[in-house]
């Protein structure tokens, strides 16, 4: 086998000037690249010519392709939309394999022939569909990981049934045993490339680089040997090699190579597949069309034409339905997977050689790949546009949600609270004492260094819409804000300044276009020794006050004249941090931070907790008492409470095993237990006082007051409020000398509800 170098050369730059020129004009590579091979190849000008080299190259670009493709698909969203690429995948191989092959009994075609033709028009190419979404810029939607998905699914059922029809044409009948062990054995290969990936993958990436095998040559050799072991894999199992390097590239992913390296080696993959070799593919593609079709049987193939595209739109679209995603996405998908492209072919082909069609039906067969993959980046980009000007276009982005905050000291601690009755909050914080306050308040903490992937990866920064990196540390937090977006994808970006940061980082952080928390430079010390010393109120502004709407205009006024923190916005529709690129709204309430001079009454702005007062039960520990005690008093009262389905001694247990995995004790002098029940619209409250104090053994000194507090998993925003409210509550001055000397529980409720109600929220 000689490669001829001048023809390789012809189908290089004819790959590059056409898939250049199909860019120009707003349309993806791989349309010109197969239009450049049925030009210039033998069906038109025969300028150039296929060879078994060339097949050879080829064949590795669509593996390598297939391998870049699932490296750059995260298999979380995969899972997200299985049932939707499932549903897509069903109804666009169903209708159009029925449709094909009632078409084929009318035109006089065997049984055989039918099947075998119903199995090309479901089939959806998963390379040709993979190179369309990477050209137009769809591998981040919605519809791509459907498609994907999708795809996946139609090819494996198209040749599961392929491999069980040529069983039935080789034996001359239809053979159950046979067909039964091509499913096994597909699923075979489904089973232990899921256990290697999940399991030995991890493992292995852990060891090398324990060992200092991180070397981009070493790992982009070991990634390829195993792209080539999945293909081969799926090829035992009598599926194709393509399928086999795609679901190795989705594990090839940060669980084996750390997302650094994972991206800079999906970027080499990326040129040498698409760059390179796959192109040798799309243009070879075309070398296979023969016009005689249009000669021979000119309706037939008309007819073939529109059973598969119709049926695969409306198969699609009519199935995909029940996901809720709306009608004009599932037609969207359905034009998607309307591209069969390279799958087909290869059937086609052994089909051929087999003699289970005739020439005029391979004819017809590969026309329709062609034909329908041209169609696909049309109808495509047409979909997508479609969509985007309707504001239904879905990006993963757009599915992101919470907040990850870097830093849990106070006042990363206060945004938390504030921010976590709207959405997911996690911290992350290196200082163990800060993250075990942190998780005493119920925030959802990590301890680690966020400059570390492993940490933020475990900190949920994959899903997370917003990272706020805001420690005292100006290069800590600009270096975090950029791992978290160019490694994580992290799209919103919020720094905190602190007057300390150089030049190159303020660029750094203009190219990740990061707004800045609090609209200007704070110096967070401040800020962290006041709310230490419980110096720090929380007062609402509406923004009708403020003469201008723009965050540099507030953040003078506030921050510069009157050392005061603008913190979260509160919103007609949603409640958001306060940072450089906010602008207030009518009807918005901007909560600010206040530095309480000493001496002075320190109020709070919360009335969860002045509701709750006027109707709880109050008890006043006259003598020593335990935490045993607190519990099972709690627990018997909140037994007899409405909604409450656990009895006294279970909720009692219960009480006694939280407080193992989360201490109580909040501050000193002041434990918060609290339980999540079954059932909805639950939320309780008992407060205890004692005198002499009660000894947790989280606690160094005797707590005076214990809030006991029970609720159902949907109240947790009410759960934070109350938590918000409680530490308003100890921030008073004279909260703690008043509380000793209350005269009972009378005394106590009313001590409760004045100071509670310092300020008007």
């Amino acid at each position: 086998m000689e490669l001829d170098l001048v023809n390789l050369l012809l189908v290089l730059v004819a790959a590059w000037v056409a898939g250049h020129a199909a860019n120009r004009v707003g349309y993806p590579s791989v349309l010109g690249e197969i239009l450049a091979g049925i030009l210039l190849g033998p069906p038109l000008l025969g300028l150039m010519h296929g060879s078994e080299a060339i097949s050879i190259l080829a064949e590795v670009g669509v593996l390598l392709m297939m391998l870049y493709i699932g490296i750059e698909v995260n298999p979380r969203d995969l899972t997200k939309v299985s049932w939707a690429g499932g549903l897509a995948a069903i109804g666009g191989f169903i209708t159009p394999f029925a449709m094909a092959y009632v078409v084929v009994l009318w035109f006089g075609g065997t049984h055989l022939a039918g099947m075998f033709v119903g199995i090309a028009a479901g089939i959806t190419s998963l390379a040709t569909k993979s190179r369309i979404l990477v050209d137009l810029k769809l591998l981040d939607t919605r519809i791509a990981h459907v498609l994907m998905a999708g795809a996946l699914v139609s090819d494996t059922l198209s040749l599961i049934i392929f491999a069980g029809i040529m069983g039935v044409a080789q034996s001359g009948t239809l053979d159950f045993v046979q067909l039964g062990l091509v499913v096994l054995k597909a699923a075979g290969f489904f089973a232990v490339t899921i256990v290697i990936g999940m399991k030995v993958f991890p493992y292995v990436g852990k060891q090398l680089s324990a060992r200092g095998y991180t070397h981009p040559t070493f790992t982009f050799t070991l990634v390829l040997i195993i792209a080539v072991l999945f293909g081969e894999l799926a090829e035992l199992a009598g599926l194709h090699s393509i399928l086999g390097a795609f679901i190795a590239g989705l594990f090839i992913q940060e669980n084996v190579l750390g997302r650094t390296l994972s991206h800079k080696l999906t970027e080499a993959v990326r040129e040498a597949s698409i760059g390179f070799l796959a192109p040798i593919f799309f243009v070879t593609a075309g070398f296979a069309v023969s016009f005689s079709v249009f000669q021979a049987d000119l309706a037939f193939f008309l007819s073939i034409m529109a059973v598969a595209t119709i049926g695969k739109v409306v198969g699609t679209a009519v199935f995909y339905l029940p996901t809720g995603y709306g009608w004009r996405e599932g037609i969207t998908i359905g034009a998607g997977m309307n591209g069969r492209g390279a799958v087909e072919i290869i059937v086609a082909g052994i089909g051929l050689e087999m003699g289970l069609i005739t020439q005029e039906i391979f004819s017809i067969l590969v026309f329709m790949a062609i034909f329908t993959t041209a169609a696909v980046p049309l109808f495509l980009k047409w979909g997508a546009e479609w969509l985007r000007r309707r504001g239904e276009l879905v990006r993963t982005d757009e599915e992101r949600q919470g907040i990850l905050i870097v830093g849990a000291e106070p006042l990363a601690q206060r945004l938390a609270l504030l921010m976590g009755p709207y959405q997911p909050v996690w911290l992350v914080d290196v200082n163990a004492d800060r993250c075990a306050t942190a998780g005493q308040q119920g925030l959802d903490t990590v301890c680690g260094n966020a400059l570390q992937e492993s940490v933020l990866s475990e900190a949920h920064a994959a899903e997370a819409a917003t990272i706020v990196a805001m420690t005292s540390n100006a290069e800590v937090n600009v270096l975090t804000a950029q791992l978290a977006s160019e490694v994580f994808g992290v799209p919103n970006v919020v720094v905190l300044q602190t007057r300390s940061e150089g030049a190159g980082q303020r660029s750094l952080l203009a190219r990740l276009n990061a707004s800045v928390l609090f609209g200007g430079p704070v110096l967070p010390q401040t800020w962290n020794d006041a709310i230490k010393r419980n110096r720090v109120s929380s007062t609402r502004v509406d923004a009708d006050t403020f003469p201008s709407t723009k965050a540099n205009d507030i953040y003078r006024f506030l921050v510069d004249e009157e050392n005061r923190l603008p913190i979260i916005v509160e919103g007609t529709d949603e409640t958001t941090i306060f940072d450089s690129d906010t602008v207030l709204r009518a009807g918005d309430v901007l909560h600010v931070l206040d530095i309480v001079p000493s001496g002075a009454d320190l109020p709070t702005s919360d009335h969860t907790l002045t509701n709750m007062a006027k109707d709880c039960p109050i008890i006043d520990l006259e003598e020593a008492a335990d935490p045993a005690d607190v519990y099972r008093e709690a627990a018997r009262l909140f037994a007899s409470m409405p909604g409450v389905r656990l009895s006294a001694a279970k909720m009692e247990a219960a009480f006694v095993e939280q407080a193992v995995d989360h201490p109580p004790v909040i501050v000193p002098g002041l434990a918060v237990p609290h339980l999540v029940l079954e059932g909805t619209d639950l939320f309780h409250m008992v407060l205890f006082r004692s005198r002499t104090g009660v000894h947790f053994p989280s606690g160094d000194a005797p707590v005076h007051a214990v809030f006991v507090l029970i609720r159902s998993a949907d109240q947790r925003r009410r759960h934070l409020q109350t938590l918000a409210s409680i530490a308003h509550l100890v921030q008073h001055p004279d909260y703690e000398e008043r509380w000793k000397e209350a005269e009972g529980p009378d005394d106590l409720r009313t001590l409760l509800i004045q100071t509670t109600r310092t300020v008007k929220a």
